[in-house]
């Protein structure tokens, strides 16, 4: 039962910055390993012009996947001219080609605010979904923090793209988007709250949910949760995962550990164009360790034996994948009361939430303190990893909404082949 999935997106790895291309790429080996075929279409002009000089790592990638990188002498130009018109100028030719000769069942838009813009859209004559891994649908800067400063609470959407440096795309007052959301469908969003706050912002369309989600485990999913191994650190560590902006909320946690918490340090894992500003603020303190960007099977180590994982968050995010690796390796988190975070903490029961400064101390310090807190929600997040967030949780029910998807729109071959892989 063979189909044939086309994802049309901006980054893919290795030419990704953020979890958006990494969901897509396990995506795709979750579907090879059910037996379809798998193409990427995705946009090196854009990994490139937004990491100029940089080369990114050698890529192997599985058999069955072919991978389509997109890229011109036009360079910067391509996409500015994607972002301000909202269509494949330059590229446009050959991605039509691509939907239309590959005989794709299905095509799969993720991230397309520069491989196509809303014009990408109307390439090919398979059934078509939208992934929706940020929240470009309904915000032009992709993030709903307004100004650079705050959370977006309503619509200032000019004044907010011109704090950001970027040219205003005109496109979006004139109905284009809603007009080219015809041709999908079936929209995803990553959480319930995403979901939610895409029609707070006034999407259309109905969205289903479908989560991101990490490998399955390597043994029998019954069995505990990794051993911690050697800890990589001398003292009792929180341990902070991500990319180092203002949005990810560092400034108001490393303060912290300067001036309140005492019996363990802070170790962020990470690098990003906050960096410096960060350091600055943890100077001085021994207690605050930056490792810079860490390998996976290093990074894995550090997860394991950290107290718990800190996602302090200050910003909307889509989901939240952290907070499942974390889960993987059997510990728990200390999630900042916003966007997804509560839903996935409270699913689990695997973790604390916290709003102010005074409730993450005290839960840090109650999972610095406590063993055997920490071991009831590090068994209780490996449990919901593998019952919710593994790929064989979460594969079934995308081909479900892909199913379901083929149902309405007429695809009653495509449905049919589809039912097998049903959830039960």
């Amino acid at each position: 039962m063979s189909l044939r999935f086309a994802m049309v997106t901006t980054f893919f790895p290795p030419f990704n910055f953020g979890g958006d291309g990494i969901g897509i790429e396990r995506l795709c080996h979750g579907l090879l390993r059910r037996g379809h075929h798998v193409t990427v279409i995705h946009d090196e002009d854009a990994w490139r012009n937004l990491a100029p000089g940089r080369e990114p790592p050698p890529k192997v990638h599985p058999p069955g996947l072919e991978v389509v990188r997109l890229r011109s002498r036009f360079g910067l130009a391509s996409n500015l001219l994607t972002q301000q018109l909202g269509r494949p100028v330059v590229h446009g030719r050959r991605i039509a080609q691509l939907l239309r000769d590959g005989r794709f069942d299905v095509i799969n838009f993720h991230n397309i605010s520069l491989v196509g813009g809303p014009g990408v859209l109307k390439h090919g004559d398979a059934l078509k979904l939208y992934m929706a891994h940020e929240h470009w649908l309904v915000c032009p800067s992709h993030v709903l923090w307004r100004h650079g400063k705050e959370l977006c609470t309503g619509r200032e959407c000019l004044k907010c793209v011109l704090s950001y440096r970027r040219p205003p795309q005109l496109w979006r007052s004139t109905g284009y988007l809603e007009r080219e959301l015809r041709h999908v469908d079936a929209f995803i969003a990553m959480s319930e709250f995403s979901k939610a706050k895409h029609a707070e912002f006034g999407f259309p369309r109905e969205m289903e949910v479908v989560n991101y989600f990490l490998p399955d485990p390597p043994r029998d999913a019954a069995g505990p949760p990794p051993a911690p191994g050697p800890s990589p650190h001398a003292r009792p560590y929180f341990l902070f995962v991500g990319r180092l902006e203002r949005i990810k909320g560092l400034d108001d946690v490393i303060p912290l550990f300067r001036e309140r918490i005492t019996g363990a340090d802070l170790v962020i894992a990470g690098d990003g164009d906050h960096a410096a500003h960060l350091k600055q603020l943890a100077a001085g303190c021994p207690r605050v360790r930056f490792l810079g960007r860490v390998a996976s099977e290093e990074l894995a180590r550090w997860y394991r034996n950290a107290v718990a994982l800190v996602v302090p968050s200050v910003c909307f995010e889509t989901f939240g994948i952290i907070l499942i690796e974390a889960f993987q390796q059997g510990i728990p988190v200390v999630a900042r009361r916003l966007g997804p975070f509560p839903e996935i903490v409270e699913k689990a029961q695997a973790g604390e939430l916290f709003t102010t400064p005074d409730e993450l101390v005290a839960a840090l310090e109650r999972l610095e303190g406590d063993a055997e807190l920490r071991a009831r929600y590090g068994q209780n997040g490996w449990r919901a990893y593998v019952d919710r967030w593994s790929e064989s949780a979460v594969v079934p029910k995308y081909l479900d909404v892909v199913r379901r998807a083929a149902q309405r729109s007429g695809r009653a071959e495509l449905a049919a082949r589809l039912a097998a892989e049903s959830p039960r």
